[in-house]
């Protein structure tokens, strides 16, 4: 099927609104504008992602869709393309190492397309930058829109400290220490003070910012309307959570970049991330955003209600028509599940047409098993069953057909789309909520065959328990993976 984007080339209906891109529209930020400005209509909204399934799966019916990669210069010219205003939202932490290095290279390449492109300005989020800070993340972030600038683009770039919405990297790592641990031994970090803004309020300056001609070529801070300590911050979180407030103990030896060491047992961002921004809670941050608020006034959130306002968002998005990170539904509508899963999966290819396949995946579970490894399915189930949980549960409603709120033994059918992908709830008795995606996807003459576990911990138990399980992820999810590519090509076989 071809995306909006191939449509309008190929001579669809034309729209003489001009073209904002979303350059980054898969991440944090990216997610929460793109249906914002599509809300506005004010102008065609193309969304850009290294990975088209990913855009493809989030439902923008009104966007445009593009994939792109500015580490890969040769892919940026037909994202940017008519663009008026770039939205530019990447960076590289999730690299690992050198990923300063990667994010200038970046921005270097898309400066250079965006001039060719004849764009009119580019609107670039960075952070705070203390002159002082030395952590590659704001050093990083500062060099990006230093990069961007040398380009002949007008670049508006707005700098924002801690976010404060589900799904923000730093609310995460706090919400996931405030909820699970009674005592917290911290560096002095914990006395550092910072402006932490709403990602309403972040998503408004972001939304306006092209319209204002004051705010090309600026760097304009944003911030909330109090500074806080980050010991305070996690006070109010575990307070609008309904919980104790842990005891935070600081230890003046206990630097920051040690206590990163440890967050791989404390909380499921992605470690490299995690450890990226904690290494740069060291500064304290200061937001000089009187101009911006002169700029682009609006009634800014103090922390606990942007916290409120986050936790009653999530409430209110509570149903999802499949997996995406973070649901509530996925989450069992708990606050203390971490926003983001641990992943694990396998894949494999069956030579066989994507409806032998599906019928197949369909069959999962009651007397067809798993597939693959079908005794340590068993053990599983019954080690659940001994500690009082439902793995016992065997059986289905129909040994072919499913449908969503569908019992699977112990799972729970909670997405189908069929042909293309079955999405099932983990029901056993466990420290944080499971999801296991079967995704289907034609390639050659046969079938991709992904399968895909994706887990919520609840704490340092459900990151035990996620550890505890590796092992047995190396291979159970490939193993069923190829299984059912082995039962499609002897149906698809029998039928010839």
């Amino acid at each position: 099927m071809a995306t909006k984007i191939e449509q309008a080339q190929d001579g669809g209906h034309p729209d003489a609104r001009p073209i904002t891109l979303v350059f980054g529209a898969s991440g944090y930020i990216g997610s929460n504008l793109v249906p914002r400005l599509l809300a506005s209509g004010k102008a065609r909204v193309r969304a850009c992602s290294r990975r088209l399934s990913v855009l493809q799966a989030r439902g923008w019916d009104e966007a445009e869709l593009v994939a792109a990669d500015a580490l890969k210069p040769e892919t940026l010219a037909p994202a940017l393309e008519g663009v008026s205003t770039a939205y530019y939202l990447v960076h590289s932490m999730g690299a690992g190492k050198s990923f300063g290095q990667l994010d200038v290279q970046a921005a270097r390449h898309f400066a250079k397309a965006a001039a060719d492109a004849g764009v009119q300005r580019i609107v670039y989020l960075g952070g705070l930058a203390p002159a002082s800070a030395r952590s590659e993340h704001i050093v990083s972030r500062r060099q990006t829109g230093d990069e961007l600038r040398r380009g002949p683009v007008p670049v508006t770039e707005l700098r924002a400290g801690i976010i404060v919405g589900p799904g923000s990297a730093a609310f995460e790592v706090m919400r996931d220490l405030v909820l699970h641990l009674p005592v917290m031994i911290t560096p002095k970090w914990v006395s550092r003070t910072s402006p932490p803004i709403a990602l309403d309020n972040l998503l408004e300056y972001l939304q306006r910012a092209p319209d204002v001609p004051e705010a090309a070529g600026r760097i304009l801070d944003t911030g909330g309307p109090e500074y806080l300590t980050y010991g305070r911050m996690m006070q109010i979180l575990a307070e609008e959570a309904g919980r104790k407030p842990p005891l935070i103990v600081p230890v003046p030896l206990l630097s920051p970049k040690l206590s990163s060491y440890w967050l791989r047992l404390v909380t499921s961002v992605p470690t490299s991330i995690a450890r990226a921004l904690v290494e740069g809670l060291k500064e304290n941050y200061v937001a000089e955003d009187e101009e911006t608020r002169r700029l682009m006034p609006q009634d800014l959130l103090d922390f606990r209600s942007a916290v409120r306002a986050a936790f009653e968002a999530e409430a209110e998005n509570a149903l999802a028509a499949r997996w995406t990170e973070g649901a509530f539904m996925f989450r069992d509508y708990r606050l203390d599940y971490s926003y983001y899963a641990k992943t694990a999966g396998g894949s494999a290819v069956a030579d066989a047409p994507v409806e032998s396949v599906w019928s197949v995946v369909t069959a999962i579970g009651g007397g067809n098993r798993y597939f693959a490894y079908n005794p340590l399915w068993k053990i599983r189930e019954v080690t659940d069953w001994m500690l009082g949980g439902p793995g016992r549960n065997y059986g289905r409603r129909h040994p072919t057909e499913l449908r969503v709120g569908d019992m699977v033994d112990s799972w729970r059918v909670v997405g189908l789309e069929p042909g293309r992908r079955l999405t099932l709830g983990f029901g056993m008795r466990v420290p944080g909520a499971g999801v296991l995606e079967i995704d289907l996807a034609p390639e050659g003459n046969g079938t991709r065959i992904n399968v895909t576990n994706y887990w919520h911990p609840a704490g340092v138990w459900g990151l035990l328990y996620w550890y505890a399980m590796a092992p047995a992820h190396l291979f159970v999810f490939t193993g069923m993976a190829q299984g059912i590519a082995r039962q499609a090509e002897t149906a698809a076989r029998a039928s010839t």
